[in-house]
């Protein structure tokens, strides 16, 4: 069989799944009902997820959607803050994550009780090895949020060494890759911590929404001098050096003498490369990024700047503005 040749996944939950998801994240009101509709349309929870887990049974299925939807409210909910309010809305998430069985006092950002069902939910199918791991690396995903705030509050932008050590907090990635240990016990001293580079489908969304300065090509573009396509093909060939390094890190497994279960490791490594794809591939078919351009660009490479989004007042707890880039980039011609 071609080493190369293309592996079909069919996913039979995907659907089962999201329509409970979806119905959960409604019932918490987080949104506004403009908000909640430009939500859905990037379909965060089932279809990222399900790109990321193909293998993965029903309930873990359902907790890594659940945890896409905990990221992306939070993301919503915290990118336009400073950084008093941010500390605020970590705090309350914490608090949550740490005590699952206690009820949210009443008038709360919403976030509280978001994460604590999400938790509570988690702990029941999941394995001691995955809760330590996730909550050591969503603590720092929390922790670096809150950097992203103060960067935010003094409209500083990172060297690009800097800005990748915080991104790989910000992103999310280390807790969503903890979902492939689930359901087996993972040794701390063979946990795997990967980079993972999805700024290049992000930037043009980060640029129109007021948050370019957390991002590789405004990094790259300020530290090395070059102009925006020069900092995507930079970051192109970053990237590139990351999937070999990746892949010739993939040949030295079976050598590794600290591990005791080559093949949970090797599962769970290639679940890292799972979640790569997945993000590429979730990047054009999700409006988030592109609105309904995603398949065209994806084909043509070009990408053409968004104006600038415009935004009122941010700072109430219980209602935050997602934008849709749906209705922008459908005056957009490529």
């Amino acid at each position: 069989m071609d080493a190369h040749a293309k592996m079909m996944f069919y996913l039979p939950d995907t659907m089962d799944v999201k329509t409970e998801v979806d119905a959960a994240l409604r019932d918490f009101r987080a949104l506004d009902p403009t908000s909640q509709e430009a939500f859905d349309k990037c379909d965060f929870g089932s279809r990222l997820a399900s790109l990321a887990h193909p293998n993965a049974p029903r309930d873990h299925l359902r907790i890594a959607c659940d945890l896409m939807n905990v990221f992306f409210i939070f993301d919503e909910y915290t990118d336009k803050e400073n950084v008093a309010v941010t500390k605020e809305m970590v705090d309350i998430v914490l608090d949550a994550l740490h005590d699952p069985r206690k009820m949210r006092p009443e008038g709360e950002c919403i976030l509280g009780e978001i994460v604590r069902q999400f938790w509570a939910r988690a702990i029941q199918t999941a394995s001691q090895s995955f809760q330590r791991h996730f909550l050591d690396s969503y603590t720092a995903y929390l922790h670096a949020v809150v950097g992203e705030a103060e960067d935010r509050d003094h409209s500083h932008c990172r060297s690009i060494d800097d800005y990748l050590k915080l991104r790989r907090d910000t992103s999310g990635v280390a807790p969503s890759l903890t979902i492939h240990e689930m359901g087996m016990e993972f040794p701390d001293k063979v946990f795997y911590h990967p980079m993972i580079v999805n700024d290049m489908a992000s930037y043009n969304r980060e640029q129109a929404t007021g948050d370019e300065n957390h991002n590789l090509i405004t990094a790259i573009m300020l530290e090395i001098g070059l102009d925006r396509s020069g900092a995507m093909a930079w970051a192109a060939r970053y990237h590139t050096q990351l999937e070999k390094q990746f892949i010739d890190g993939l040949a030295q497994v079976p050598s590794l003498e600290t591990c005791t279960d080559i093949p949970g490791l090797v599962k769970y490594l290639n679940g890292i490369a799972d979640w790569v794809r997945a993000n590429h591939s979730w990047s054009y078919e999700s409006p988030r990024y592109f609105g309904t351009k995603g398949a065209e660009i994806q084909q043509s490479r070009l990408v053409l700047l968004l104006p600038k989004i415009k935004y009122g007042d941010a700072s109430s707890m219980t209602k935050v503005n997602v934008a849709d880039l749906s209705n922008i980039y459908a005056t957009v011609q490529l």
